[in-house]
């Protein structure tokens, strides 16, 4: 017997809880700041402490640079601001929530 969504109550094929939470989520934040020896970063705020981890990761791996998820928000080695908004859109953010600036 297929398994069910508790909080859905759809099959666990089609349940649409994971892109329906991420709609729903707060407003996203991403904006490029200097840090030590002049070095350009961009942050990442916004983000539910629970899939921090999970987006970093997917972040640094599609961009190919480093970073970190600490504090809130994440933070990515390199001017990224032009293409974190499609990524995040394609990871299922709703793209009315991200503000770059």
């Amino acid at each position: 017997m297929p398994e069910i969504c508790p909080k859905c109550g759809l099959l666990k094929d089609i349940c649409a809880c994971d892109v329906l939470e991420k709609e729903e989520s707060q407003r996203i934040k991403v904006y490029s700041t200097k840090k030590r020896f002049g070095k350009l970063v961009t942050i990442v705020e916004g983000l539910e402490k629970d899939v921090l981890d999970k987006t970093a990761k997917e972040l640094k791996h599609k961009l190919a640079c480093g970073g970190t998820a600490k504090d809130g928000s994440i933070v990515l080695q390199g001017d990224h601001k032009d293409k974190i908004k499609s990524l995040l859109v394609s990871m299922g953010y709703s793209e009315h929530s991200i503000t770059v600036r």
